[in-house]
This record gives structure tokens, C-alpha cells and sequence, in this order.
């Protein structure tokens, strides 16, 4: 591992309960990830700052879906733990969990022929009980979780006959119904055009700022990363290489040491984050490679 920067110790939502600064409701502690016999990450400890909006970076294949699969209760380490609120999250119940943290995945398959207010209506499933399946509580959850991710047009309309971005912005929808504190989201920005990737980006700064929620993202644009997180981690090969805040972490070093790709950084001159200028490579750089 390289020498760390050192760590940084809206619509559709209600705020969250304030916490003491610093808590980490969410962390990964000493985990073995993978799939079968496959290792993808060895002792992975990770802790996700309260109320931050964390953004995972690094190249394909480095861990990051796995980690976010890993803190959502998909995948279970074969060593170690994933902790929420101080208890091994296999110790909850589905149910608990999912009134707790939210996970978009990386790709999601609609059933045949359920529509866009059907589908969003779905995410309200852990606020309901036994008998009172359906209220005005989760009525107003679903509409304002549509109206923030611009999908009301579409509520009639059936999700396999939509356009990517359009699904995309529907799982959103789904997701932010859910109303849960802690939002897990692999690539989110997938299928969008660039408008619709900052209104997105912008819809989360907002869940994170104005409503407290926490976010981990997976994200591939590093530029985008840098002007949206509070939070950074950096991961090659299955290890975080890096965390801390943008300025922290995204250096012309960095990035060459894990994604080998040399570049300049500047300042943004909208959001005074880094910005990444990616260098060309020398005819001899590019036959090395």
C-alpha cells in the first residue's frame, strides 16, 4: 500500500436524526470478500463517515461493487464483519435492514410487464406491516420520490418499454421511496446523459446536505467524484490504497499509481475541487502498455 493521505475522521425524504459528529454507523472490519473460491478483497476494513457522501473510486475489477454488495448484506465475508450500528449486520433481519439502507445495484431487472408507480411504489415494502399495507405516508413517499427523479410523466408507462436513463431515474425513484438514512448506489449515473448524471448528483449533494442522509457511491468519473464527495476512498486490487477528503486523496500520483494514466491537476474554477486533465501518451508510453 502506498502512503495514505491521512483520513477525514430532498425531496422525497424526510431529515434524518441528527448523530454526534465522527459516528460510523456503517463499517466493514477485517472482511474477506469474493465469490466462491475467488477472493476479490483479504482484511478489507472500511468505515463510512456519518452523514458524508462517500464516493468510491478505482479501476475495473478493484472491489468496489463488491465492497458496496458486501455493506448492503449481499455478499458475506468469509472472514471478518460487516457492523451496522454496532451489530453484525447478519444479526438483522431483512426487514430491519432495509428500513435502515438502501442499495441500488449495479444492474436491476424489473418483473414482466410491472409499471414505472408500481416498481416505486415497491421501495415503501419495509415501512408496511402485517395489516396496514398501504397509507398517505407512503402515497406522498412515492410521489415526491418521482416528481425528485423527474419520472412522473412515466407512471403508467411499463419499465421494459423505457429507455435506459429513463429505467435508471426509475430505480432511483424506487430507491429514494424507500426513505432509509443510508443509501448504497453502484454506478448510478449509468445510461444517463450528462444533464440528467448532474441532476442526479445534485438530487444526492442534497439528500446529503439539507437532509442528512449518507451516501456511498461507485462512481468512474473522477471528476464528477471530486465535486460531489466529502469523501473519498480509493481502492486498487482489493485495499483501499487511499481515503480522505478530494484534495486529500485525487493527486496526479494517485491517480497514475491506479489507473496508470498520467495527468495534470488543476482547480475547478465552479466548485474549487480538483479537476483531473488527462496527459496524452508518447508514442512510446502507448507501446509499453
Amino acid at each position: 500500500m502506498s502512503s495514505a493521505p491521512v483520513p477525514v475522521t430532498r425531496p422525497g425524504s424526510p431529515p434524518v436524526a441528527a448523530r454526534p459528529a465522527g459516528d460510523t454507523r456503517l463499517e466493514a472490519v477485517g472482511a474477506t470478500l469474493g465469490y466462491d473460491r475467488r477472493v476479490i478483497c483479504d482484511g478489507l476494513s472500511v468505515r463510512i463517515p456519518d452523514r458524508s457522501f462517500t464516493v468510491v473510486v478505482g479501476p475495473n475489477g478493484c472491489g468496489k461493487s463488491t465492497l458496496l454488495r458486501a455493506l448492503s448484506r449481499l455478499v458475506k465475508p468469509s472472514a471478518g464483519a460487516v457492523v451496522l450500528d454496532g451489530r453484525a449486520i447478519a444479526s438483522y433481519r431483512a426487514k430491519e435492514v432495509a428500513r435502515v439502507l438502501g442499495l441500488l445495484p449495479q444492474t436491476s431487472i424489473a418483473p414482466d410487464g410491472i409499471t414505472v408507480d408500481d416498481l416505486v411504489a415497491r421501495g415503501r415494502y419495509p415501512h408496511q406491516g402485517l395489516v396496514q399495507r398501504w397509507s398517505a405516508a407512503d402515497r406522498e413517499a412515492v410521489h415526491a420520490a418521482m416528481a425528485a427523479t423527474g419520472v412522473l410523466d412515466l407512471a403508467g408507462r411499463q419499465v421494459d418499454e423505457l429507455s435506459g436513463g429513463q429505467r435508471q431515474r426509475v430505480w432511483v425513484a424506487m430507491l429514494l421511496a424507500q426513505q432509509t438514512p443510508l443509501m448504497l448506489l453502484d454506478e448510478p449515473t449509468t445510461f444517463l446523459d450528462i444533464g440528467h448524471q448532474i441532476e442526479l448528483l445534485d438530487l444526492f449533494a442534497d439528500l446529503n446536505t439539507h437532509r442528512g442522509h449518507t451516501l456511498v457511491t461507485v462512481l468512474h468519473d473522477l471528476n464528477h467524484a471530486c465535486r460531489y464527495a466529502t469523501h473519498i476512498i480509493a481502492m486498487k486490487d482489493g485495499t483501499v490504497v487511499a481515503e480522505g477528503s478530494p484534495r486529500q486523496v485525487i493527486t496526479a500520483d494517485l491517480v497514475h499509481e491506479i489507473f496508470d494514466l498520467p495527468c495534470r491537476i488543476i482547480e475547478d474554477p465552479e466548485s474549487r475541487t480538483p479537476l483531473i486533465i488527462p496527459l496524452r501518451r508518447t508514442e512510446g508510453e502507448r507501446a509499453t502498455r
